[in-house]
């Protein structure tokens, strides 16, 4: 197939200029913002439009818990006229966010502006678990209602940063919270009736979402999804799963799905993947955090055999 020249030269011109944009010396004057990870840049582009550049600190591919900044993003940190983040989720992040000592208005710690949940899962506290009632979940993005308030947030700060643009901001901000009130109220009405309110998870990452939809969180793995649980611990989910009759055990994007896949050995269950929607991954680089969340609903719909 013959490819149009002149295409190929565009392509390859705004891949250069999406390159340099925000570096030294870029002749691009519109507002920065750094992101810490993917919902938080999703958010920011669909609120700024072209009206801004947005640099998001964690590549695809890589768990944002892991993630290290180079040099060159610390900079951006220090730099970007508006940064969007949650604090306590990337510890490179809040080292760098300190160093750089922002506190102004255009910083939008997101930890800040929704309410806290604790991580704590459904079980008794003679399972095997260990219990840290202090910890908080900080997936605060799986509940769309926290996406709304961080939406207004942003378009709030992008307008402090650049006044000409408010109205534009404004309308997207307004677009974008539609959309999201729609995904909200299908969540609801498809999670309303269901043979199983308890979803097995990978870690500890859905406590927003389950305390939003009425469902009871049973994490294998606490909210680093590094820590590996104990014999004791693995032996407790396994003993739930029998006898509540859970028929999935959900494993996620970007995390070793091994752990889960043992408890479905163990019980007979199935596996099926519940993303926590941290970044994209290979499969998938094409959607978005809206058509991620959809997947998800199918995916508890099927789990929990909802009518």
């Amino acid at each position: 197939m013959k490819r149009n020249p002149v295409l190929l030269v565009t392509a390859a011109a705004a891949v250069l200029l999406a390159g340099c944009a925000g570096t030294a010396g870029s002749d691009d004057d519109r507002p920065s913002v750094a992101a810490s990870f993917y919902p938080f840049a999703f958010v920011v582009e669909q609120v700024g439009g072209s009206f801004i550049q947005v640099e998001n600190l964690t590549s695809p591919g890589v768990e944002p818990h892991d993630v290290e900044l180079t040099p060159k993003q610390v900079g951006r940190v220090q730099d970007a006229d508006v940064l969007v983040f949650a604090r306590g989720f990337q510890a490179a992040v809040d080292d760098a966010i300190e160093q750089a000592g922002r506190e102004d208005a255009a910083t939008i710690d997101v930890a800040t502006i929704v309410d806290d949940l604790p991580a704590d899962d459904a079980h008794d506290e003679d399972d095997g678990h260990n219990h840290d009632h202090d910890e908080t979940d900080p997936h605060s993005w799986l509940n769309p209602q926290n996406m709304v308030t961080v939406t207004r947030a942003v378009a709030d700060a992008l307008a402090s940063v650049d006044p000409a643009h408010a109205q534009e901001f404004a309308s997207n901000a307004d677009a974008l919270v539609a959309e999201l009130e729609s995904l909200d109220a299908d969540f609801s009405a498809g999670l309303q009736i269901c043979e199983r309110r308890t979803i097995v998870t990978s870690h500890a990452a859905f406590a927003h979402l389950a305390a939003r939809y009425d469902l009871v969180q049973v994490p294998i793995a606490g909210l680093d999804p590094s820590n590996e649980p104990s014999p004791r611990e693995l032996a407790a989910v396994t003993r739930l799963v029998r006898s509540e009759g859970i028929t999935t055990v959900f494993t996620e994007e970007l995390v070793s799905p091994a752990i889960a896949r043992t408890v479905a050995d163990e019980t007979g269950a199935q596996t099926a993947t519940l993303d926590p929607i941290e970044g994209l991954g290979d499969d998938t680089r094409d959607e978005t955090y809206v058509t991620l969340m959809r997947r998800n609903l199918e995916a508890l719909r099927t789990a929990n055999s909802c009518q």
